[in-house]
């Protein structure tokens, strides 16, 4: 099938990060896709060799383009009226209407659960009388999933952690590896601090970005790192995001694809949840890390990083691993995201009768 997913980005990255994934594992399984954009510019870096079988095109292009057979809106973003007036032809005309989904944020809430999968009917313009889906990606089988490439666990099998970091010039000696994808979480200085005063030698691999800029403004008021060293990290390819995460004995990520692939990793983790001004974020990471089933000093030592207040809590990666790999494991036994994806699709793909509310096929209303 032909797909088009449409993406607008916001900032940080993060929605054409996971709209690159989805695409690219689509493409990996043998489907078509158009990636339309308003802002491609990461994916130089993000994606440099691309795929074959995904067309990244400008967002305005689509105004004179046919839908193929699925759409996929990212994160509530909007169409373009005649791209929408496009699908309602296309449905009139082939007695079919192509899959059209709503592809939500990740969160681990209840009413995830509730939401995902359920109809919501067009009421007004070009499209009205079309039906979109909501597709909520989540943590339990009762929801969409998360993005796993089929070839996942034997490419991280594979990876060899010291011939990596050889290639990239990090002078790995054996001490303690923690990567640093951040924006400026509030318990970041005391996080430094700890771990510059710490008996025990720890290289901070930071991101290139809002990380790197964070930690050299703490670097600039303290020139002795003590036990800390740092090395600092170019813009990464997906794939070699992700050797990181499995490189590292502790990974402190952000937004939402980094976290998802530091639950793949295993390895323990924690996450700086992007802010919003009223306070929704908290509660979502709350519901997280009861999915998570994270002990009290990982919860402790979230709230702390996300929000300030008492002192840090001391990084106990020991501790805190055998939650991420009960978690792990329970993703592992669930369908991933585009399996998931696909077979709602399949579903949705069948023939069938032209809404009423579209009038006869062949004949605009």
């Amino acid at each position: 099938m032909r797909w088009d997913i449409f993406c607008k980005v916001i900032d940080n990255h993060g929605d054409i990060g996971v709209c690159w994934r989805l695409a690219a594992d689509l493409a990996a399984r043998g489907q078509d896709v158009r990636l339309w954009v308003d802002d491609a510019s990461a994916l130089a870096w993000m994606a440099p060799a691309g795929h074959p079988r995904v067309a990244v095109l400008p967002w305005e292009g689509c105004v004179a383009a046919q839908p193929g057979d699925v759409v996929i809106e990212a994160f509530a973003c909007e169409l373009e009226p005649a791209f929408v007036a496009a699908i309602a032809e296309r449905t009139r005309t082939s007695g079919r209407q192509p899959a059209w989904i709503n592809l939500e944020y990740l969160s681990a809430e209840g009413w995830v659960e509730r939401c995902h999968g359920l109809p919501s009917p067009v009421l007004s313009g070009p499209g009205q009388g079309l039906v979109k889906r909501f597709f909520h990606p989540g943590f339990t089988a009762s929801t969409g999933g998360l993005i796993r490439e089929p070839d996942l666990l034997q490419r991280q099998a594979a990876f060899d952690r010291a011939a990596w970091l050889q290639a990239r010039g990090i002078a790995w000696a054996g001490e303690r590896l923690i990567s640093l994808f951040c924006y400026e979480p509030p318990g970041l200085a005391s996080l430094l601090g700890q771990l510059a005063q710490a008996g025990r030698p720890t290289r901070l691999l930071v991101a290139a970005g809002r990380a790197e800029a964070a930690v050299r403004q703490w670097l600039a008021t303290r020139p002795d790192t003590g036990s800390l060293a740092l090395h600092w990290l170019p813009l990464m390819p997906q794939p070699a995001f992700d050797e990181l995460l499995w490189a590292c004995d502790l990974n402190l990520v952000r937004g939402e694809d980094s976290l998802v692939r530091a639950l793949w990793a295993g390895k323990p983790l924690v996450w700086n949840i992007y802010p919003q001004h009223d306070d929704a974020h908290l509660a979502k990471l709350d519901a997280f890390l009861r999915w998570l089933g994270a002990p009290p000093g990982l919860v402790a030592f979230h709230a702390a990083w996300n929000q300030g207040g008492p002192a840090l809590p001391a990084i106990d990666p020991a501790g805190w691993q055998p939650s991420v790999e009960r978690a792990r494991r329970r993703l592992l036994a669930q369908h991933d995201l585009v399996s998931e994806l696909m077979r709602l699709v399949r579903g949705e793909h069948q023939p069938s009768t032209v809404p009423d509310a579209l009038g006869p096929v062949g004949k605009s209303k």
